[in-house]
Formats: C-alpha cells, structure tokens, sequence
C-alpha cells in the first residue's frame, strides 16, 4: 500500500476501518431495521468532528469546506444486511478476525465497502480547493430496493453530479450495471377433474407458454452487459392429484441490459406469452458510464479493470451518473461465513483514494 498524504496514516485508516466494521458486523441490521447501525456510524462521525445529517436511517455528511457553488462527488453504500442463510456455522453477528479475514453477515456485503468509504471521506474531509464538494452516504434498505434508503435522501443532498457506489467489486470499475425487472404470471385454464381429457389444462399451457419466452432472444445485445437474462425462478400450481387447476402462476427474474429499458423489457415479454403478466416495479432500470469518464480514465490509469455487472445495486435509483466500484467478492455476497480479507480492505481506502485524488 502506497503512503497516502493525510492527517491519518495509512496504519491509522486500516484500523479505524476494521473497527469500525466490528462494530457493524456485531449489529442485526435487516433491510428496514437498521436504526442501530445508523446510530453507530453516527458515533463514527461524532467521534471524529464531523457534523452528520440523518434522514430516517440515512447517514450523511459533506465536507468541512464545502462550498455550494460547486458539484458534488458522492460517496455511497449501504449498512443493511440481507437475513443469514441456515448454512451458517459461525455466529453471523460476532466479528472474527482469523487467517488475515474478517468473518461476519455483511463483511463483504457491503461493510468492507462502506468502512473504506468512510475513512476515505476522513482523508479528504479538511482539504481544501477541491475541484468538487465529496459528499458521503450511508444508507437504508439496499438489499430490498426499500423506498426509504438512498431514493429517499437524494432529494436532501447537494447538487450531486456523480456518484460512487460501494458494493463488492475487487476495486475494479463495474462500468454498467444490468436492471432488475421481476415479472409475476397467470396462465388461466378450465378445472376438471384430472380422470378426464381435458385440452385446456392451466399448467400444460403454461409449461408452453414458459419453455417460450425462457428460448426467446431479445434482438439487441449489450456491448458491456452480453443478452437480456430471463430466469424462472417460481412456479405453483394445484392443491391435490385428482384436480387440475384453473391458473397456474409463476415468476420471472429478469436482468435487463442497457439497451433496454425495463418498460420495453416488459413489453416484449408480454407481446410473446399469451399468460397475464404483471410487473412489481419498472424502476430498477439498468445504468452504464462512458469509458472517457474522468473516474473510468482515473482507474485505468493505475491499473483497473472495466466489466458489466450482473447484479443490481442502488445504482438503478441513482438519478445520475454513477460507477460500482468497492472491496470484496460478489460471489461472497449473502453466502454462508462470509468474510472480508483485511487487505482487501487495506486496498480499498488506497485505491479510492489514489482514484479521487485524480478527479477531485
């Protein structure tokens, strides 16, 4: 790790993150249950004399020498956890420190990422003559797409022209970003009893209906995110053996590209299934950055990596320009003992700040 200039050394940031993250992993802090470990970052700031602002569970502060008259650079991730999974065999809530890891529900989802970005705003926080205000949030409900995290306070924040948002990446630069689009179905046919012909059968149908759109290609491929993803992922159908039902539901996860938008994702699906479609949220659209952005030249610079992500974030309720970029392993992301490498931690403070200090 290379010497960083500021009134913190390097050894210094290193271990307020990790305590910090203790801290957090050691708090149950389930999507809209995240007021303690909002109380706790607010300790953080407090701790180092720095005047945050709450707004619900959201934590957020800008800073010393912010002057309105200029952009904002935002800083974004998430403090709430997914629920642990029953393959645990460690305690999910008690940090341990082993084999240079950090053990620990949402040590890598998205704690590493979110104790990097604060020690990262404490290195630029008395700066003075930026070229942009750095704004920092830590924020609610991430895991469930919730109303009241990050699409709620952004209206509370300064002008924001760009954002960071730290999710699991191994610090290199997920440049887009597919959309969430969840899709619940109905293919209705007639009930009868199953001793019977019967050529309106709810669950032949829709067996048809599914093998379909799950073979259909949509036309248009993504240079950063490849095809449009259409996945099963529920079906139910009938009570009893003798019965045939008269509908037949079902659920699609779809992983929408930037060359669509989950409106039109949405459209072409229906206009190839004859079952009654209904969307739960057309909001989590797919996001991408220029590759000649001053951050993706910023991170090539020292050596980073561009991809497409195929998983969502609070990127898609960002309302604008943003890059994914944090510490840790998605592949790690709600497994059983998760864990987060201490260096990876280590690596994360110095590469956004080697990457800031070129922007900002």
């Amino acid at each position: 790790m290379e010497e960083l200039k500021s009134v913190y050394s390097k050894e210094e940031l290193l271990t307020q993150a990790v305590e910090l993250l203790k801290k957090l992993i050691a708090i149950p802090s389930f999507s809209k249950d995240e007021y303690n470990t909002s109380v706790e970052i607010e300790n953080f700031f407090k701790k180092h004399h720095i005047p945050a602002k709450r707004f619900k569970n959201n934590i957020w502060a800008v800073n010393k020498n912010f002057d309105a008259s200029k952009p904002s650079v935002l800083l974004n991730t998430h403090h709430d956890t997914v629920k642990p999974n029953k393959a645990y065999t460690i305690d999910p809530f008690l940090p341990v420190e082993q084999d240079r890891k950090l053990y620990g529900l949402g040590s890598n989802d998205a704690g590493a990422s979110l104790v990097s970005m604060a020690q990262v705003f404490l290195h630029f926080y008395e700066k003075e003559d930026l070229k942009y205000n750095l704004v920092i949030a830590l924020t609610a409900e991430e895991e469930i797409s919730g109303f009241d995290g990050i699409e709620a306070l952004f209206p509370q924040l300064p002008n924001i022209e760009f954002a960071i948002v730290g999710e699991p990446t191994q610090m290199n630069l997920a440049i887009a970003e597919k959309g969430l689009l969840v899709i619940d179905g109905e293919m209705k046919g007639t009930p009868s009893h199953a001793a019977h012909p019967n050529d309106d059968n709810s669950i032949v149908k829709c067996m048809e209906d599914l093998h379909n759109i799950l073979n259909f290609r949509f036309p248009k491929i993504s240079d950063y995110l490849g095809e449009v993803k259409v996945t099963l992922s529920g079906i139910h159908a009938g009570v009893q053996h003798n019965v045939v039902p008269e509908a037949c539901t079902f659920t699609l996860d779809v992983r929408v590209t930037d060359e669509y938008s989950n409106k039109e994702a949405f459209e072409i699906i229906q206009s190839q299934m004859k079952s009654s479609l209904k969307a739960r949220s057309l909001r989590l659209n797919s996001s991408k950055i220029e590759m000649d952005h001053p951050f993706v030249q910023a991170g090539l610079e020292i050596g980073r990596t561009t991809y497409g992500s195929p998983t969502s974030s609070d990127q898609a309720i960002i309302p604008c320009t943003s890059v994914k970029i944090g510490p840790g392993d998605s592949r790690r992301s709600h497994t059983a003992d998760e864990y987060i490498y201490i260096k990876e931690i280590e690596e994360g403070i110095e590469i956004y700040i080697r990457i800031l200090e070129k922007v900002l």
